[in-house]
């Protein structure tokens, strides 16, 4: 069973995003701008819009306008954009717009505004409206016609997409598009990834909803300007210190003109984008710019082979000898949820050892029956498995003396009479003095205890076979 979420993504090291001349962090600007793009009866809509303004806890009023609403959102077109205009292109950032099709439409001189500062104007869909009871044709077409309006309006076809108000099958429905460099539906990681859909790579350049003006409009959210700074300085210098360590980042903040732009948080903002510039290695960028430095430096690479993907018996296949002869914990982990998070060999090894923990003591009893003994007479036949193999010559036990191998004839033959299974132990990178410590101590245990211990071992085998097979 396919688990599609990815609970590990780059786990704990990431790529190095390498960015332009050695920077500590990409920092980007996104503008949203939605103004005149927003549910409202005038556009057609069953509803007026209760998102993302001054009246906290707004409601839809059906089939009514909403002056109140109406007027904040066109501050932002009126007022708040000029403001921020003025803000970012007096100190040379580089934007990139989310542009609402309906709301650009409804603002040639903003357009033009964002144009001659070269500022990017992705597409942030149709209308500003929600997307989750979206039938998937119905989003689609909806996609299509945004694209179809940005292109008449700005003169460009968008190459980046944020929805926003997305649904389930947004990020899935721009890679089956298959036109854009970038798609920003994506809160999960703080580096581009690429997303599998359809035979394509799409690549994600994630967005973020904390440093974020957004917080100003919701509950628990910033109550002045000065906590909006602290928090963005704050993101800095963590990403800034990680970057300094040899792990840089990327640190997204969104503004919408009707609430950035008023003077309060206008002055925030500028305080931190100066604090911003007073800082060597920082790429400021649009996020075109990061896509295409993500692209060209981190290219998408074939997955089909990771074991999430994989049919059961191209599974069994690969993992099936990783618990010594037992092919049945192989295809019980293939039955159960895999995802992305058990394709490296922790990741892996845990949805194999939960298998064999859940196993009755009969079922475990047998795996631990079908491990040799150590140096014993399977290995003087040359009948081992490969992996077991291995695993003994890495010790040296494939070269005792005749006294050494004695030794170990008598413990094993003492060892399992004792207990009804042969002894086991993890051998890779360990001694024959320390095996035989092991052997010479452990036999002196009850049996429950030396189950318990024999079992772990296999379990730690297993991983030490997975770690030869899989990335870390």
């Amino acid at each position: 069973m396919r688990y599609i979420r990815d609970m590990h993504g780059y786990g704990a090291a990431p790529p190095v995003a390498a960015w332009p001349n050695g920077a500590r962090i990409a920092v980007q600007i996104v503008v949203n701008y939605e103004e005149g793009g927003e549910n409202c009866v005038l556009h057609g809509d069953a509803a007026s819009e209760a998102f993302l303004s001054e009246i906290v806890g707004a409601q839809p009023w059906a089939g009514q306008r909403h002056w109140n609403m109406e007027s904040i959102y066109e501050y932002g077109a009126r007022a708040g954009f000029w403001r921020l205009h003025r803000l970012l292109t007096e100190r040379d950032i580089p934007v990139t717009v989310y542009g609402v099709a309906t709301a650009l439409q409804r603002s040639p001189a903003q357009v033009a505004a964002m144009q001659e500062a070269g500022w990017e104007i992705a597409s942030h869909g149709l209308k500003w409206v929600e997307h989750k009871d979206m039938d998937r044709e119905t989003e689609r077409a909806s996609i299509a016609e945004a694209i179809r309006l940005h292109t008449a309006v700005t003169g460009e076809r968008p190459r980046g997409w944020y929805t926003g108000r997305c649904s389930e099958n947004t990020v899935d429905l721009i890679a089956e598009e298959g036109g854009f460099a970038y798609v920003s539906d994506s809160y999960a990681d703080d580096l581009p990834y690429w997303h599998a859909h359809g035979g394509r790579q799409q690549l994600v350049v994630p967005y973020t909803l904390d440093t974020n003006d957004m917080r100003f409009a919701t509950a628990q959210g910033f109550n002045s300007g000065q906590q909006f700074f602290d928090y963005l300085k704050d993101t800095f210098d963590l990403l800034y210190a990680e970057g300094a360590a040899g792990q840089p980042k990327m640190m997204n903040i969104g503004l919408h003109c009707r609430l950035a732009g008023r003077p309060g948080r206008a002055m925030a903002l500028a305080r931190f984008l100066d604090y911003v510039r007073s800082h060597d290695q920082v790429w400021l960028a649009r996020r075109i710019e990061i896509a295409e430095h993500w692209a060209k430096t981190h290219p998408p690479q074939a997955n089909d082979n990771r074991p999430s993907c994989l049919a059961e018996n191209e599974f069994v296949d690969r993992f099936g000898g990783v618990f010594e002869h037992s092919e049945w914990i192989a295809r019980r982990a293939h039955a159960g949820e895999l995802g992305a998070a058990n394709d490296t060999a922790i990741g892996l090894h845990a949805a194999l050892a939960g298998v064999f923990r859940a196993a009755t003591e009969e079922e475990r009893l047998g795996v631990l029956n079908a491990h040799p003994d150590l140096a014993g007479k399977l290995a003087l036949a040359k009948r081992l498995t490969e992996s077991s193999t291995h695993e003994q010559a890495s010790a040296g036990l494939d070269a005792l003396t005749d006294a050494e191998r004695a030794r170990f004839t008598t413990l094993n033959d003492n060892y399992v009479s004792t207990f009804g299974f042969p002894f086991i132990m993890a051998v890779k990178g360990r001694s024959k003095d320390e095996i035989l410590a092991a052997f010479e101590s452990r036999i002196a245990n009850d049996r429950e205890t030396e189950f318990d211990t024999a079992c772990r071992q296999v379990e730690r085998i297993a991983l030490l076979r997975l770690r030869d097979m899989l990335p870390a």
